[in-house]
């Protein structure tokens, strides 16, 4: 039963859902019994027809849809260095910044440049690292990244990302959601809404943090219109994967079941009355919730990896919160039928003592993250997985901060892809010589998402949700795909 998009709730006299399955000669155990049949037997996922509304009460645990055409990519792995890793330190060599170090910009340059703190003509600040060429493709990395240097050959590194905002808190949900706003479903969100989910005991996007929590929250990964269960669900990678799962003391599995069942059958009554979705997605919430209770330790408990795969990743203490062991956590989701995973490590924003901070942030995040790569190469899941690697934007080729600093900058930085049908050992785009400006080939976010959509079988014009009365999508009325850089 579906609610008009005022809201308006069904009169008394409406036919009761139960009724109606008890006496139309379906009934609710043949239902049941022919979903499990269909679930054991692989029963072929529901075609995604492009357009759902806002009374659309589908979760994605119900459904395995197609996409619009055949995807290259399955699941996503999005590896979000929040607080913007500066380019110039890891991905983009500019010799010519080096040279001019401590002299000014040139005027020209600086015409209608928007800073978020610095002067725009203050002094320019050369690289900090030396860079040399890796792998067949001579990919130019960083001297801070040398395990990235050994999987050059698997990524696609895009140096001419572009982004509108210049501060952390909208560049974050706009780089997520495809709008600087509040409220609009996330990536992972248009993900799942999109392609289901395949995890039966696991939610369909699960958000991992490491370091501090994000400037824009929880709005990079939630729903936002979408119906609530297609939104990221936080797992804590020490103690509880979920805060409260743990039964309280006195509470033990029997008094949790009969609790669980006594409030889903209230929930039940109330559903069967008003027809909301809301309600549909709080009962699914416990039920889920106790399965969480059964799966997520098992998840957690690391004693089933070997240690040559704790070391490749960098994982010292399998009890201890790290980037490291959330990249190999990511590994397992996906392994259990997670659609989407996101992990957020926010160290990057190097106003000042930029040297030992770039160093810091690469140490903690360079080696698990090309573990993790060339961890799901080995497994045969690179293929189908799309794993992505980068901010919210760059930052300046001038100081901050005395010689040692550098403040946003949102006219290019760089972000890297591997597996799921994108070009590997590929470098896109060419910033200038001073890392200031794309000069070819730039990529904004929209144009970003729209490649990634397109990548997991999307066209991003067609993958909607009416809100509102207006179709939304996550690219709003902008994008391009990305053609050079998809296999």
């Amino acid at each position: 039963m579906n609610m008009r998009d005022d809201f308006s709730i069904p009169s008394q006299s409406t036919v009761a859902r139960r009724w109606f399955f008890g006496q139309c000669g379906i009934g609710l155990a043949p239902i049941a019994a022919t979903a499990m049949l269909q679930a054991s037997a692989g029963a072929a996922p529901t075609p995604f027809n492009g357009v759902h509304r806002q009374d659309d009460s589908t979760t994605p645990s119900a459904l395995v849809r197609t996409p619009h055409f055949p995807a290259k990519a399955k699941r996503v792995i999005y590896l979000f260095q929040a607080g913007a890793p500066s380019h110039l330190e890891l991905f983009d060599h500019k010799p010519e910044l080096q040279r001019l170090n401590g002299t000014l910009p040139p005027a020209d340059l600086l015409a209608g440049y928007r800073a978020a703190f610095i002067k725009p003509n203050s002094a320019l600040l050369g690289g900090k690292f030396s860079f040399s060429k890796h792998g067949q493709s001579g990919m130019e990395l960083s001297e801070v990244l040398p395990h990235t240097a050994k999987i050059v050959d698997d990524i696609c590194l895009i140096r001419t990302m572009q982004t509108t905002a210049v501060n952390h808190a909208p560049a974050q949900i706009l780089m997520n959601t495809g709008s600087e706003q509040f409220g609009r479903p996330s990536f992972g969100a248009w993900t799942v809404y999109g392609l289901g989910s395949e995890a039966a005991d696991f939610p369909g996007f699960v958000v991992l943090t490491s370091a501090k929590g994000t400037s824009g929250g929880a709005s990079n990964y939630g729903s936002g219109f979408l119906p609530t269960p297609y939104g990221g669900v936080p797992f804590r990678s020490a103690g509880d994967p979920v805060l409260y799962l743990s039964n309280p003391p006195g509470i033990d599995q029997q008094a949790q079941s009969d609790s669980i069942v006594a409030i889903n059958r209230l929930n039940q009554l109330a559903a069967d009355q008003f027809g909301d979705p809301q309600i549909e997605a709080r009962i699914q919430s416990y039920e889920m919730a106790y399965r969480l209770q059964m799966s997520a330790p098992k998840l957690m408990d690391l004693s089933d990896e070997s240690n040559d795969t704790l070391a490749a990743y960098g994982v010292k203490d399998g009890k201890e919160s790290s980037f490291a062991k959330n990249c190999l956590l990511a590994r397992r989701l996906i392994e259990r039928g997670v659609r989407f995973v996101q992990l957020f490590h926010e160290a990057w924003d190097q106003h000042g003592d930029l040297t030992n901070g770039v160093r810091t942030n690469a140490r903690d995040t360079d080696q698990p993250s090309a573990a993790l790569v060339m961890d799901l190469k080995q497994r045969g899941l690179l293929e189908d997985t799309l794993v992505i690697w980068g901010g919210e934007f760059g930052r300046t080729p001038m100081a901050q901060g005395g010689t040692d600093g550098r403040d946003h900058h949102n006219r290019c930085f760089s972000l890297w892809l591997a597996g799921g049908g994108v070009k590997s050992g590929h470098v896109h785009g060419q910033t200038d010589e001073l890392g200031f400006n794309s000069v070819s080939k730039p990529v904004h976010v929209h144009d970003l998402n729209a490649t990634l959509l397109h990548l997991l079988g999307f066209d991003h014009t067609r993958l909607t949700f009416r809100f509102q009365g207006r179709d939304y999508r996550l690219t709003d009325v902008h994008g391009e795909v990305v053609r050079e850089i998809l296999s």
